[in-house]
This record gives C-alpha cells, sequence and structure tokens, in this order.
C-alpha cells in the first residue's frame, strides 16, 4: 500500500521511490521502505569493488596486519568496515589489552563495527560515533566526542573509499569535505594521521533498461533517496542534460545542497538512519 498524496486523496502522490545506494545497502533499504508502505526501487548509482591498484592491495594488507598499532581507526563508512575485515585481519596479540578505538560517524557504520569487531574478541565499548540526538552524522558531530583521545604522537588511521574517476586524495580540492575537515583536526591536535583505501567507488554501467527507467524517473511523481553527493555527480553523467522536476530527500546538507543544484524541487533533509528518512518520507508527502 502506497501513502496518500497530499491532497488526502486516494491517489499515490509518488509512483516510485528510487533509492541510490550501492547495491547491498539498496537491497535492504527498498525492503525496509516496502515493508512501510513506499514504492521503493533501487537504482543504485555507486558501485564498490576492490581496490584496483597493486599498491592500494599492498597497503591495504599492511594496514589490516597490524591495526591494533593505531591509536584509533576512523571508518568513514559501512563499506570501509565491511571491506577492510573482510578477509586476511590478523586480531590483536592481547584483546584483553587493546587501547585502540574505532571512530564511525553515523550508527550504520557503528553497527558494521561492532560486527566486526565481535569476530575479533573485541568489545563494541571500543566505538565511538555521535550522540544518537546529534542533529546530523558526519565527521564535524563526531569530533566533539573523540577530540580528547588525541595527543602529540598518536597514530590515527582514515580507513576509506576511493573514487578513481575523480582522482580522489587530500590533494585534489576536496577539502571542505568531512574527512579531510577532521584530518586538519587530528593534525592540529598533534596526531599523525595516514590513510588507507579499503574500497572503490565507481558509477555503475547501465543497461539499456536501466537508462530507460531514468528518462521516465525525471518527472513531478518521482522522489529520489541521496546519500551521496557523488551518487549525484554519477546520475548527471550518466545521464546528461536531463530536466528534473522529481522531488529528493538527501541525508545531509551537502548532499540536499548538490541535489538543488542538479534541479531537483522540492528537497527535504534528514539525518541518515531509517526512521530519521521515514519521518521525512511523511513530511515531504505532506509538502505542497
Amino acid at each position: 500500500m502506497t501513502p496518500a498524496n497530499a491532497a488526502g486523496q486516494g491517489v499515490p502522490r509518488w509512483q516510485t521511490l528510487w533509492v541510490t545506494r550501492p547495491a547491498a545497502e539498496a537491497a535492504h533499504w527498498v525492503s525496509a521502505l516496502q515493508a512501510a508502505g513506499w514504492p521503493a526501487r533501487a537504482l543504485p548509482l555507486i558501485d564498490i569493488s576492490e581496490p584496483d591498484e597493486a599498491t592500494a592491495r599492498a597497503a591495504l594488507t599492511r594496514h589490516r596486519s597490524h591495526w591494533w598499532q593505531n591509536d584509533a581507526l576512523m571508518f568513514v563508512s559501512a563499506a570501509a568496515v565491511q571491506h577492510f575485515f573482510a578477509h586476511d585481519v590478523l586480531p590483536a596479540p592481547a584483546a584483553h589489552s587493546l587501547t585502540t578505538r574505532f571512530w564511525a560517524p553515523g550508527p550504520g557504520t557503528a553497527r558494521a563495527l561492532a560486527l566486526a569487531l565481535a569476530g575479533l574478541g573485541v568489545s563494541a565499548d571500543r566505538i565511538d560515533a555521535p550522540p544518537a540526538d546529534s542533529a546530523q552524522f558526519d565527521s564535524e558531530h563526531l569530533w566533539p566526542v573523540v577530540a580528547t583521545q588525541l595527543h602529540r604522537g598518536a597514530q590515527v588511521l582514515i580507513v576509506r573509499g576511493h573514487s578513481p574517476e575523480r582522482h580522489a586524495s587530500r590533494d585534489d580540492g576536496l577539502s571542505g569535505t568531512g574527512r579531510d575537515w577532521l584530518i586538519q583536526r587530528c593534525e592540529a591536535a598533534g596526531a599523525r594521521v595516514d590513510a588507507c583505501v579499503a574500497y572503490e567507488r565507481r558509477a555503475p554501467v547501465w543497461s539499456a533498461h536501466e537508462q530507460g527507467l531514468v528518462r521516465s524517473a525525471s518527472g513531478a511523481d518521482q522522489l529520489w533517496l541521496f546519500s551521496s553527493s557523488e551518487a549525484l555527480t554519477n546520475l548527471e553523467a550518466l545521464a546528461p542534460g536531463m530536466c528534473w522536476s522529481a522531488a529528493a530527500l538527501a541525508t545531509h546538507p551537502r548532499i540536499a545542497a548538490a541535489a538543488r543544484s542538479a534541479g531537483f524541487d522540492p528537497v527535504i533533509e534528514s539525518r541518515p538512519a531509517l526512521p530519521d528518512v521515514l519521518r521525512a518520507l511523511k513530511s515531504i508527502e505532506k509538502h505542497p
């Protein structure tokens, strides 16, 4: 059953709610949204894979082999957790005396960490994340939680993804992103910061069927769920020149700004957790 439209009539306002997360996450979200009565369909806008470059794979193997030597590991996403702990990760020599902290910018990453650490015999109480009532889940709201852990000479490892098409690196002009913002704060506190690539993000390769879906998904009866600015960048590249009159729900202010720039209207902001998204969906259903 689909929610009624804003006028209270029996005709659904939204014909489709497009979930743009990577395929594995999208499947879970589509199932949950459909169970809540929303006409959700998956159209992943980011493909996730193992690092392609040999140097990145070698660095990842090295960091997996002695991760406990870091004072803190910061995982940028659940995908970073899952790929870092996928295989070849050695348990700490003495898990009971482990001092390493594990940083997560939000609840999804924290849940993935708890599951991964349980397999290594590490307690979830070593995970740090923004409070559940935070206005947003990101690096900026993680920082007050972890700032006091740092000291001069502390070693922090950032476990992240990489987008080859965008040549992502610390020198690629992305200094406004949350990851680089956090790195700057750590270094200012005297910490040594290293990073490793646990996975790669790429634009998907669409079939003729998927290209047809997008052509029919730009109208005012369509609603898109965006959890990444990169997904929007990929959408614009995959559907150049498309005029969007569809609505969007974005899970961060930066993503919302990108959606507005692309032409989506209205754009509603939400925190990224599923209960928050469901509340925001009810709000956007009432939008005139």
